[in-house]
C-alpha cells in the first residue's frame, strides 16, 4: 500500500545527530568553504545560542545548507529550518533526508484557518532552538529580494523576546539557480546583520526588517548580474 503525503507528515520524526554531523563535517562544510569559497561577513554578529529566528533571502536550495554550515557542529544540533511540507515531503526519500538529516520543520501552507501553522515552530523556539525562515516564501530571482510575507511578524509577535537575525545571502542563485541541478562553483557571501526584536506593531516590524535586509544587500556593493 502506498503511503500518502499526510501519513508521512503525521509520523513523529527524530533527527539523527550522528548522521547530521557526519553529513555537515564531510560534505557540506568542505563544499561551502573549499569548493564554493564561502565568505562570511560580520561573523561576530552571529547568534549561536537559541532561541533565535534567522531571517534570510532565498534564491537556491543551497541557502539552508550554507546558513547551517557557518555554525559549529555543536550549534548545528539546535538549528531547525522551516520548509514547505508540500515540497519536501513529496516522497519518502526526500522526506526522510529533510527531516532526519537536515531537521526541517515542515510547514503546511494549505491548511484551513482553524489550524495553527506555526505550532511546531513555536514549540522549537520554546525549546531554545534556532529557526531559519525565508519570509519571501519561495526561491526568487537571484539577488532580488521579493516583498516579505507577514507570517514572520505573527511569529515574532507571539515570542516578542526572541531575537530576529537578518542575514543576506549573495551568489547562491548563480551557484545553483532555481530549476537547475548542476552546481557551478562561484564565490558566495553571507552578510550577517544586527538583531532586532518585535516592535509591537506588524507594519513597523515589517518595515524595520525589510530595511535591515535592504541595508545588508546594499552593503554588499556587488555589480549587477548579467
Amino acid at each position: 500500500m502506498t503511503e500518502t503525503n499526510s501519513e508521512i507528515k503525521l509520523k513523529p520524526v527524530k533527527i539523527n545527530y550522528f548522521l547530521r554531523n557526519l553529513f555537515f563535517s564531510l560534505v557540506v562544510k568542505p563544499l561551502m568553504f573549499i569548493v564554493i569559497g564561502l565568505n562570511v561577513r560580520n561573523y561576530e554578529k552571529l547568534i549561536a545560542n537559541g532561541p533565535c529566528i534567522i531571517v534570510a533571502n532565498h534564491n537556491s536550495h543551497l541557502d539552508t545548507l550554507a546558513l547551517m554550515s557557518i555554525f559549529s557542529l555543536d550549534a548545528i544540533k539546535i538549528i531547525r529550518p522551516v520548509a514547505a511540507a508540500d515540497y519536501f515531503l513529496t516522497n519518502k526519500a526526500l522526506a526522510w533526508f529533510s527531516q532526519v538529516i537536515i531537521g526541517i520543520i515542515p510547514l503546511d501552507r494549505n491548511l484551513s484557518y482553524n489550524h495553527d501553522p506555526f505550532v511546531d515552530v513555536i514549540e522549537a523556539i520554546d525549546q531554545n532552538q534556532i529557526i531559519i525562515i525565508y519570509p519571501e516564501g519561495s526561491r526568487g530571482i537571484p539577488e532580488k529580494i521579493d516583498k516579505f510575507k507577514s507570517g514572520i511578524a505573527h511569529l515574532a509577535k507571539r515570542r516578542p523576546q526572541t531575537p530576529i537575525l537578518p542575514i543576506f545571502l549573495h551568489g547562491f542563485g548563480k551557484t545553483l539557480p532555481k530549476g537547475e541541478a548542476l552546481l557551478v562553483p562561484f564565490f558566495c557571501d553571507i552578510f550577517i546583520g544586527d538583531k532586532i526584536l518585535w516592535t509591537g506593531n506588524k507594519n513597523s516590524f515589517m518595515e524595520l526588517l525589510e530595511q535591515k535586509m535592504s541595508d545588508l544587500s546594499n552593503s554588499a556593493n556587488f555589480l549587477p548580474w548579467d
